[in-house]
């Protein structure tokens, strides 16, 4: 399948003239779109909630956009809960998922009201005497072992550690937990668990979901906790690569109904017996980041540099500060350079940043039409997990966002940083003379 930006050359050149690249564009038309059919997917379940994990794209704009489309939020730390308080999202529209918490982020999450997802056992005494456990409360769960998808539909194999994994409470923990928890005063109970990441196969959260509904039964035999809802998490993911198969919400939702039939309902969970049990109301909860908005932005960056000596090198200014994916993982991103959509890929090319590491790589050994210098290059799948993961390194400075409104009109959503916000912190001394612009 071919890849296609979602803005042309002409496009990019007007943006250029007010802001400068390297920058992060988003579509919210593409947004909005995607949004809506999440929320159609899953619409049979009457409590569905997506929360957006913020820390894919932490942007107020676009974080309003969502919660415009009926999306609440997923935070992980006190500055992203500020900043859902900011864009006026608090109570149960937050879902607050931490580990190794500091008591400050615990305080703050039980005072904006947010469901609280506790990480570990130890966790219940801790919000015991940090602030005071709440009525609604969720523990995350962790099946350890090895997760795996083989032979899917898809022909697409998915193979995680929980075992591993530093997040999470064996069943005997999370029966110990809810326990406690219930003691001290919770009515209401979630469960969440994460068992992979950036799947590409329809079959991951109907596999997921399985885990937590048969969980959700063997939980509420234990220990009688009224379950409200089952948080399903992330890790659907996107097809960063042309040839990868594209996840279908609308099947995977589907899928998660079959899926809450077959398990809840039999055992006194679903809609016809459920309120007998005391568990009318599970609700299904999602935290999408990559999926909500990774195919939704794009790194827009301009060739400065050519270097021929053992390889081909194109340089551009932009590096692995505005994406570091490339650079920290070896992950794949989609290049285009726009206006020659339709050229053949007959020069092979190092895409590079100009950091200090030779990871600092777009792409390695890359066929791309033949660059030249001051072409505009667009680097696919670039909305979540791209400026969020941004840094300092050799004192280069994050680049600007912006909007791509459904009007076709351009809208700057975050500034470019200057010198002066790379030496703020320094504010408090007179010792030195630096930039403040």
């Amino acid at each position: 399948m071919e890849k296609k930006p979602f803005i042309t050359l002409e496009q990019a050149k007007d943006i250029i003239k007010d802001i400068p690249t390297p920058f992060h564009i988003y579509d919210e038309k593409g947004i909005r779109e995607n949004a809506r059919a999440l929320n159609k997917a899953f619409s049979w379940n009457k409590g569905y909630k997506e929360y957006f994990a913020v820390k894919a794209t932490p942007n107020p704009y676009l974080m309003k956009i969502l919660q415009e489309e009926g999306c609440g939020m997923d935070c992980s730390s006190y500055t992203e809960l500020e900043l859902c308080e900011a864009c006026g999202i608090t109570g149960s529209d937050i879902m607050f998922s931490s580990n190794v918490t500091p008591v400050q982020d615990m305080k703050k999450a039980y005072e904006l009201g947010a469901n609280i997802n506790l990480d570990d056992l130890t966790h219940v005494e801790f919000i015991k005497k940090v602030c005071g456990v709440p009525k609604t409360i969720c523990c995350r769960y962790n099946p350890g072992g090895v997760f795996k998808l083989a032979d899917s539909e898809e022909k697409v194999q998915v193979m995680d550690t929980p075992g591993d994994s530093k997040y999470g409470m064996s069943e005997e923990q999370m029966v110990e937990a809810f326990t406690e928890l219930k003691k001290a005063g919770a009515e209401e109970f979630g469960i969440h668990a994460f068992l992979a990441s950036n799947t590409v196969s329809n079959e991951y959260y109907p596999e997921l979901a399985g885990i937590l509904f048969n969980l959700a039964v063997r939980l509420h035999k234990k220990t009688g906790v009224h379950i409200k809802f089952i948080n399903l998490s992330g890790g659907v993911g996107v097809d960063y690569k042309p040839e990868q198969p594209k996840n279908d919400i609308a099947i995977i939702g589907e899928g998660v109904r079959k899926k809450f039939e077959e398990i809840l309902v039999p055992e006194g969970m679903g809609d016809v017996v459920m309120v007998p049990a005391g568990m009318g109301d599970v609700a299904i909860f999602t935290e999408l980041g990559r999926f909500m908005l990774a195919p939704y932005g794009g790194l827009v960056t301009k060739a400065i540099h050519e270097k021929h000596i053992y390889k081909e090198y194109i340089g551009v200014d932009a590096c692995a500060v505005n994406l570091m994916r490339p650079a920290m993982y070896g992950s794949y991103h989609h290049i285009t350079v726009l206006g020659k959509e339709n050229e053949p890929c007959d020069h092979k090319y190092d895409v590079t940043g100009g950091l200090c590491e030779n990871n600092d790589k777009f792409a390695i050994d890359r066929m791309l039409p033949k660059i030249d210098m001051g072409d505009i290059i667009y680097i696919h799948d670039a909305g979540a997990h791209g400026f969020s993961m941004g840094y300092n390194y050799n004192g280069k400075l994050r680049s600007a966002e912006v909007l791509l409104k459904e009007d076709g009109s351009h809208k700057l959503i975050r500034r470019a940083e200057t010198p002066g916000d790379y030496f703020a912190t320094f504010d408090f001394s007179d010792d030195f003379k630096l930039p403040k612009d």
